[in-house]
């Protein structure tokens, strides 16, 4: 019996007009679904509010009236005569009626009680009153600019008038307007107002069933500021390390940004995530190494002057078949601020399809959290695949977000059924927006951390849109030696779930990092591409206890380096000559070397790669790789309206793209022509 069904039976079971049989089995459907519970629990109060409610007494005048109406109409006869005989009748009655109707309609507001409507855009033609509250606003809104009235309803889409109290804002605070206190714990009703607009609109941006009420710029999504890599003197500064990394949720969130007919904001473009969102044509390694190292050179597209440097690295691929056994917990943010179709209607949507695809040897727990954290699923054979879906389809949003309890939880059900030498991994997906219990970046990745070092790992996928917290979830997967992606539709699931599964699952070399050194005599300056919340301290490189990525099965990774050669009559900011040493440059052919550290997913030593790169490694014409690694990397300068852009345009961007499209065979690339068509159209 699904739910919108018991829904509309619930007047009646509540008035014992039920039959048996269907009063069974509402009581049964009770027991197992936190909606249509707390439904009959507010008709309940409504009843009991109506029941308790009395009826206004007429008065004497009114009586009088009426009894001298029913007098004069007994000795009248006729048609004619019977309407003036009940006239004074139904007059009085329909205003009865109306003032009854006008209170229970009252009452319905106040007891919170709303069907599953979708809000309307409602027009506000009241200028909003601009309050001092007492809230913090989000940082760059003036506190001045916060609106606590007109506000809109989120049962009815109606305009309401006032608000007793300062609205929510940011989960902060409980909205109070005349439809009840305590319900609407995501509805953000609060929001900036700029004071030079008159008349405004409150559109509903996607959400649940009364949506978010908001100015149509106005979001709470949060990115971490990048500081793009500048140039470095070779002489200076010969070395450059960082942590490799294979998310991707930053090339897919900037997709629904242009499929939204809007720019992305700056920082919400990582460069390193968009090139890596891709494959590339690199070897299998060829020996016991669990990935290969390809490198190449070539001109750099938006400067004659500079060459382009590509690393690549190939993860050795695995067949599902072939995994060791996984112990996954999946760790599901039901809170109310998840009910957009969206964020927990397409994460049921998203683990469904991960659910079929697993082996009897897998097993399966499901913890979810929103006021508080509770295990829904206890670990599970994949093979019951029918009971771990039933789990699913039952979920509901609702609640504010207590998301470190949930985390804790979930690695303590990854930890009691711990499979040694498997894949042990949480698997979180949230829209990041913490706002209960454990909330600070620091807490979370403490506990994260802790239990890294204990063999569990965790992947991060984003959801949804308006409160997407993207700086928050990256940190998350990052130190929980996972990936992040962002899942924005079904294919973006399907792609995570089923085309990358053993990627996205399995690790097959961890704490990855990248040192490379320059050539002074070959390189006069070079700049790294990206990856600047990954950079490390040149000490790092050698300290086995310092975190840095990982390479699941499968995975690639490129980086890129536009250099500029020694020759060069460019002029870069440097330090006076040292002292009391002095550097010498040995003679070589070398442009650079790169060297490559990782372990074992179950090391703790770490092992060594190095790879040299000389200048007759130029080729004459980029390859398909290089070609396509270095237009998506424009399309990101040209997003990020970089200072390095150079010449760059997304005619450039285009040709090339479209010139290294190749085999393409799940038509990501052909995606990415169309972004870029459509970001150029945007631009102009």
């Amino acid at each position: 019996m699904n739910k919108c069904h018991v829904a509309k039976e619930l007047s009646a079971y509540l008035d014992q007009q039920l039959p048996e049989g269907a009063r069974k089995k509402v009581e049964e459907h009770l027991k197992t679904c936190s909606f249509c519970a707390g439904e009959l629990s507010r008709l309940r109060q409504l009843s009991e509010k109506l029941k308790a409610w009395q009826a206004p007494e007429l008065g004497p005048f009114f009586e009088a009236h009426v009894r001298e109406s029913l007098a004069r109409g007994e000795t009248q006869r006729g048609e004619v005569k019977m309407k003036k005989k009940l006239f004074p009748i139904l007059v009085p009655s329909g205003v009865l009626a109306g003032v009854l109707v006008f209170l229970l309609v009252g009452l319905l507001l106040k007891s919170g009680y709303y069907g599953k409507v979708i809000t309307p855009p409602v027009t506000v033609t009241e200028k909003p009153r601009v309050t001092e509250t007492g809230i913090t606003p989000q940082p760059g809104v003036d506190k001045k600019h916060l609106v606590t009235e007109p506000a809109v309803s989120p049962q009815s889409g109606i305009a309401i008038p006032s608000l007793k109290t300062g609205a929510q804002y940011l989960g902060k605070e409980k909205s109070e307007g005349i439809w009840g206190t305590g319900h609407y714990e995501s509805n953000y009703m609060t929001r900036a107002y700029d004071a030079s607009i008159a008349t405004e609109s409150y559109s509903q941006m996607p959400g649940g069933p009364w949506g978010y009420t908001a100015y149509p710029d106005f979001n709470t999504e949060q990115y971490d500021r990048i500081y793009e890599n500048d140039y470095l003197q070779a002489k200076d500064n010969p070395l450059s390390t960082f942590s490799i990394d294979v998310d991707t949720a930053s090339y897919s969130n900037v997709r629904r940004f242009l499929y939204g007919n809007t720019l992305p904001p700056k920082d919400a473009v990582r460069i390193e995530e968009m090139v890596n969102y891709f494959t590339y044509d690199y070897p299998q390694p060829s020996d016991k190494e669990p990935f290969s190292v390809t490198t190449e050179i070539a001109g750099c597209p938006w400067n004659a002057q500079h060459q382009l440097v590509l690393i690549g690295l190939q993860g050795r691929k695995m067949e599902v078949k072939d995994l060791p056994p996984s112990n996954l917990v999946f760790l599901l943010d039901v809170s109310g601020s998840m009910q957009p179709e969206n964020k927990l209607p397409l994460v049921k949507s998203a683990f469904r399809l991960l659910v079929n695809e697993l082996r009897p040897q897998d097993k399966v727990a499901i913890v979810v959290y929103a006021g508080s954290s509770g295990l829904v699923l206890d670990s599970t054979s994949g093979d019951k695949k029918d009971l771990i879906l039933q789990a699913i389809d039952k979920l509901e949003a609702g609640g504010s977000t207590a998301g470190g309890e949930g985390i804790k939880l979930a690695y303590e059900t990854a930890k009691k059924n711990y499979i040694k030498d498997g894949n042990n991994r949480v698997i979180l997906a949230t829209d990041g927006d913490f706002n209960v219990g454990i909330t600070s970046d620091g807490d979370l990745t403490r506990i994260i951390e802790e239990k890294r070092d204990e063999g569990i790992f965790l992947t991060v996928l984003g959801f949804g849109m308006g409160n997407y917290k993207d700086a928050k979830m990256e940190k998350l997967a990052d130190k929980g030696n996972g990936n992040f992606a962002y899942v924005d539709n079904l294919l973006e699931a399907k792609k995570v779930f089923v085309k990358q599964l053993p990627a996205t699952l399995f690790t097959i070399a961890k704490d990855v990092k990248i040192q490379v050194e320059f050539n002074p005599a070959k390189v006069k300056a070079y700049r790294l591409i990206g990856y600047e919340n990954r950079m490390l301290k040149k000490e790092d490189f050698n300290d086995d206890k310092k975190d840095a990525g990982e390479i699941g099965a499968g995975h690639t990774v490129t980086v890129l380096y536009e250099i500029v050669p020694a020759g060069s009559g460019e002029d870069f900011a440097g330090t006076d000559p040292l002292k009391y040493q002095e550097v010498k440059v040995k003679p070589s052919d070398e442009m650079l070397t790169v060297k490559l550290r990782y372990k074992e997913p179950n090391e703790d030593v770490s092992k060594l790669i190095t790879r040299t790169v000389t200048g007759k490694e130029k080729e004459a014409q980029a390859s398909n790789n290089l070609n396509f690694a270095s237009a998506v990397a424009e399309f990101g300068m040209l997003l990020r309206d970089s200072q390095y852009k150079g010449s760059s345009s997304y005619q450039s961007v285009l040709e090339r793209a479209k010139l290294a499209k190749g085999d393409d065979a799940d038509g990501y690339r052909a995606e990415f022509i169309r972004l870029a068509e459509m970001a150029q159209i945007l631009t102009r």
